[in-house]
């Protein structure tokens, strides 16, 4: 392993940066919801505060649960939004590709779902379990319709899965989103962002006003805080993701760094405005709405992929 490796991981485009950014956006984040409910906010480093609060709390065990896949689960989700961060980053940054990527991204992204379908099953409680069995639902549900998604690019960079072709595809083309079938594939899979972290109105695992935490029930302390950030990373790894595969990457340099940053806050801004303006679903529909009308129209885009339009 080379020190390159080693900084990519732990540092930039990994660890250290996807956390700070993380819980930066996690303050843009709670800062535009006040708006939409004409309350002021926090301030910009309350994040911190609370991460850092939690660090500090004393960790509790169910005494009947499983007690190392509690404690392992968050550990293991962070490692692996760590990796897919690092991927994703070094890609959409550097160039730096191995040939599989999407495919490896896709295996991650899935097992993260399950390590909090793990986890919210470990302490045997009935909420918590609740939680677990709607994560599998909700995983089932949108996991079509973002790989139909995410085909597209694939397509239309030649049937190529690294991320540096689907890049080079746009350097010479133009962006995906300014294709028909990259517009309609970029909506279906902010879409299914959406669902994949759990946000309104897909926050079915969670539904505060029903299972109070779902899977997250019994966390407390240094865990809780690990599925904290879990979260934030996630509003990091996502929109990358999305632009990478549809606007075009993140130059970073001169006026491309601006572009790529104001490129990141519009997909950031849209998935708050989704948030913020839905009300929650119901599990049934939910897979209704994915299988019924996201499919189909992400199996619509692929066709239109191959005919290149």
């Amino acid at each position: 392993m080379t020190a390159q490796t080693l900084f990519d991981f732990f540092v930039f485009p990994g660890i250290v940066f996807t956390a700070v950014l993380g819980l930066l956006a996690g303050w843009v984040d709670r800062k535009v919801s006040a708006r939409f409910q004409y309350r002021v906010g926090p301030p910009l480093f309350q994040n911190f505060n609370d991460l850092f609060k939690l660090l500090g709390k004393e960790t509790i065990l169910v005494r009947t649960g499983v007690r190392w896949l509690f404690i392992a689960a968050p550990l293991a989700g962070f490692a692996v939004l760590s990796l897919a961060a690092t991927s994703v980053g070094t890609a959409l940054f550097f160039g730096r590709t191995s040939g599989t990527d999407l495919i490896v991204l896709m295996y991650l992204l899935m097992f993260y779902s399950v390590l909090i379908v793990l986890g919210g099953a470990s302490p045997g409680n009935v909420f918590s379990s609740l939680g677990a069995g709607r994560e599998v639902k909700l995983l089932l549900a949108d996991e079509l319709p973002f790989i139909l998604a995410c085909l597209v690019p694939v397509i239309r960079a030649g049937y190529k899965l690294d991320f540096g072709a689907i890049l080079a595809y746009q350097a010479g083309q133009g962006m995906l989103v300014a294709s028909v079938s990259g517009a309609v594939a970029f909506v279906v899979a902010l879409l299914a962002v959406q669902a994949k972290m759990a946000l309104p109105p897909f926050h079915i695992p969670e539904a505060e006003t029903e299972l109070v935490a779902g899977p997250f029930i019994e966390y407390g302390g240094p865990l809780l805080a690990f599925w904290k950030l879990n979260q934030f990373m996630m509003l990091v790894v996502f929109p990358f993701l999305l632009i990478l595969l549809f606007w075009g990457g993140f130059p970073l340099r001169g006026l491309g760094l601006l572009w790529g940053v104001l490129k990141y806050l519009l997909i950031l801004v849209l998935i708050i405005i989704v948030k913020n303006t839905n009300p929650r679903v119901r599990t049934d529909t939910a897979i209704a709405f994915f299988w019924k009308y996201l499919s189909p129209l992400a199996l619509a885009a692929v066709v239109l992929a191959v005919l290149g339009v």
